[in-house]
């Protein structure tokens, strides 16, 4: 087995078979592991340990993972999860949804252990190497706090899932800067990552309509950039 990893992970299905295969496979490459057979149950142990990372199932009973995935990014954590989905549902709608509500990746069941190994590795790494070592930015009146995943406007406090917080934080890290929508796709979700166009869209109408529609511009049929008015 390998030395131990300070990372944790919270596998949440309502199958005790696959939480069992998963949570050994994952266990020996290091990493903590705990379980949880349902949303509601998944929540409150997200609450306790503040995992580094949730694998959410997307059909349990109580609450499904979808939902399960939006609670997680309203929690006030000192630090937000990754969150991946794992389910067996390979839908477009169901993919889009589960990222809307704020899912770092979606991965379609079933997936062979050594696979899944690799997406979690990759996962770590791509938000570790998103993270700036500038912990505080301030553009347009508009003020951002990496390390705590907070934002603000004129000294009020605005809300922002986190897929919402890291589209802001890529946009004022270049003001002026033109970013198309696959560089967006790409940075935001992953290359891995199956998201359309319209993700992107309706992410950029939510922010604007909390920072502020002259924050954010669109150039036509090239992308989105941040007004550094």
């Amino acid at each position: 087995m390998k030395s131990i990893i300070s990372k944790s992970i919270l596998i949440v299905d309502d199958d005790k078979d696959i939480l069992e295969f998963l949570s050994y496979n994952i266990r020996q490459e290091g990493y903590k592991v705990f379980t949880a057979l349902n949303g509601e149950e998944g929540l409150s142990l997200v609450k306790k340990i503040e995992p580094s990372m949730v694998l959410l199932d997307v059909m349990m009973p109580v609450m499904d993972g979808i939902e399960s995935c939006r609670e997680i990014r309203l929690m006030p954590l000192s630090e937000q999860p990754i969150i991946a989905i794992l389910s067996s549902r390979s839908e477009e709608y169901s993919q889009i949804a589960g990222l809307e509500a704020g899912a770092d990746d979606y991965i379609t069941k079933p997936i062979k252990p050594r696979l899944l190994l690799k997406k979690i590795e990759s996962l770590f790494r791509r938000i570790e190497h998103g993270k700036s070592s500038a912990i505080k930015v301030s553009k347009n009146g508009i003020n951002i706090d990496r390390e705590r995943y907070k934002a603000s406007k004129d000294g009020m406090d605005i809300y922002l899932p986190k897929k919402e917080f890291e589209l802001l934080d890529l946009l004022m890290s270049k003001p002026g800067k033109v970013f198309n929508r696959d560089q967006i796709m790409s940075l935001i979700w992953g290359d891995d990552t199956i998201v359309g166009e319209r993700t992107v869209d309706v992410h950029i109408r939510k922010l604007r309509e909390k920072i502020g529609d002259n924050c954010v511009r669109t150039i036509k049929g090239v992308g989105y950039t941040f007004n550094d008015l």
